[in-house]
Protein backbone atom coordinates (compact mmCIF):
# COMPACT_ATOMS: atom_id res chain seq x y z
CA UNK A 1 0.00 0.00 0.00
CA UNK A 2 1.64 3.73 -1.34
CA UNK A 3 1.97 6.59 1.62
CA UNK A 4 -0.72 9.11 2.05
CA UNK A 5 0.06 12.50 3.27
CA UNK A 6 -1.77 11.69 6.07
CA UNK A 7 0.49 8.32 7.12
CA UNK A 8 3.52 11.15 6.03
CA UNK A 9 2.38 13.41 8.61
CA UNK A 10 1.58 11.13 11.41
CA UNK A 11 4.78 9.59 10.95
CA UNK A 12 7.11 12.76 10.54
CA UNK A 13 5.22 13.46 14.51
CA UNK A 14 6.01 9.91 15.72
CA UNK A 15 9.88 10.45 14.44
CA UNK A 16 10.09 13.82 15.73
CA UNK A 17 8.92 12.65 19.22
CA UNK A 18 11.30 9.83 19.70
CA UNK A 19 14.24 11.99 18.10
CA UNK A 20 13.50 14.61 20.91
CA UNK A 21 13.24 11.51 23.61
CA UNK A 22 16.50 10.16 22.49
CA UNK A 23 18.04 13.74 22.38
CA UNK A 24 18.85 14.41 18.94
CA UNK A 25 18.16 17.64 16.83
CA UNK A 26 14.73 16.74 15.33
CA UNK A 27 14.80 17.58 11.46
CA UNK A 28 12.03 19.10 9.58
CA UNK A 29 9.45 16.79 7.03
CA UNK A 30 8.29 17.44 3.88
CA UNK A 31 7.46 16.45 0.52
CA UNK A 32 8.13 16.11 -2.08
CA UNK A 33 12.04 17.10 -2.97
CA UNK A 34 12.55 20.09 -4.59
CA UNK A 35 15.56 18.27 -6.40
CA UNK A 36 13.70 16.74 -9.40
CA UNK A 37 13.53 12.39 -9.64
CA UNK A 38 15.05 12.56 -5.72
CA UNK A 39 13.32 10.03 -3.72
CA UNK A 40 14.63 11.87 -0.35
CA UNK A 41 16.71 14.90 -0.26
CA UNK A 42 18.47 16.49 3.07
CA UNK A 43 19.10 20.44 2.95
CA UNK A 44 21.16 22.01 6.03
CA UNK A 45 21.07 25.73 6.36
CA UNK A 46 22.67 27.69 8.74
CA UNK A 47 20.71 28.47 12.29
CA UNK A 48 18.03 25.78 11.15
CA UNK A 49 17.04 22.75 11.63
CA UNK A 50 17.62 20.14 8.51
CA UNK A 51 14.93 19.40 6.13
CA UNK A 52 13.86 15.90 5.23
CA UNK A 53 12.02 16.05 1.85
CA UNK A 54 10.37 12.78 0.54
CA UNK A 55 8.39 11.82 -2.52
CA UNK A 56 5.16 9.68 -1.21
CA UNK A 57 4.04 9.60 -5.02
CA UNK A 58 4.29 5.78 -6.28
CA UNK A 59 6.29 4.50 -3.31
CA UNK A 60 5.03 1.90 -0.91
CA UNK A 61 4.36 3.32 2.90
CA UNK A 62 8.16 0.91 4.44
CA UNK A 63 10.03 3.42 1.54
CA UNK A 64 8.77 6.29 3.05
CA UNK A 65 9.18 5.80 6.12
CA UNK A 66 12.83 3.76 5.79
CA UNK A 67 13.78 7.12 3.99
CA UNK A 68 12.39 9.47 6.84
CA UNK A 69 14.04 7.17 9.81
CA UNK A 70 17.55 7.70 7.47
CA UNK A 71 17.04 11.17 6.95
CA UNK A 72 16.98 11.87 11.28
CA UNK A 73 20.33 9.52 11.17
CA UNK A 74 21.96 11.12 8.48
CA UNK A 75 20.87 14.98 9.87
CA UNK A 76 22.04 13.43 13.50
CA UNK A 77 25.37 12.90 11.60
CA UNK A 78 24.89 9.38 13.85
CA UNK A 79 27.28 6.27 12.46
CA UNK A 80 28.58 2.78 13.80
CA UNK A 81 26.05 1.46 16.89
CA UNK A 82 24.71 4.39 17.43
CA UNK A 83 23.02 4.88 14.09
CA UNK A 84 21.52 1.31 14.45
CA UNK A 85 20.50 2.05 18.45
CA UNK A 86 18.93 5.06 16.97
CA UNK A 87 17.44 3.57 13.46
CA UNK A 88 15.53 0.67 15.84
CA UNK A 89 14.50 2.89 18.38
CA UNK A 90 12.39 5.05 15.32
CA UNK A 91 11.20 2.09 13.62
CA UNK A 92 9.85 0.56 17.33
CA UNK A 93 7.72 4.02 17.43
CA UNK A 94 6.34 3.56 13.72
CA UNK A 95 5.87 0.02 13.52
CA UNK A 96 5.97 -1.73 17.69
CA UNK A 97 6.14 -5.14 17.80
CA UNK A 98 2.65 -6.77 18.21
CA UNK A 99 2.37 -8.30 21.35
CA UNK A 100 -0.28 -10.85 21.44
CA UNK A 101 -2.78 -12.15 24.62
CA UNK A 102 -0.81 -13.72 27.63
CA UNK A 103 -0.36 -17.46 27.61
CA UNK A 104 -2.26 -18.61 31.07
CA UNK A 105 -0.21 -22.05 32.10
CA UNK A 106 -2.05 -24.18 34.42
CA UNK A 107 1.38 -25.54 36.22
CA UNK A 108 1.91 -23.70 39.16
Amino acid sequence: MGASALHFATTARLLSAEARRLGLAVPGFRSPPRLAGADRSLRRRPGSAPTIAVRLVGRPRSAVVADMIEGVVVSNALAGTAADRCRAALWNVVEPVPVGPAVVSDAA
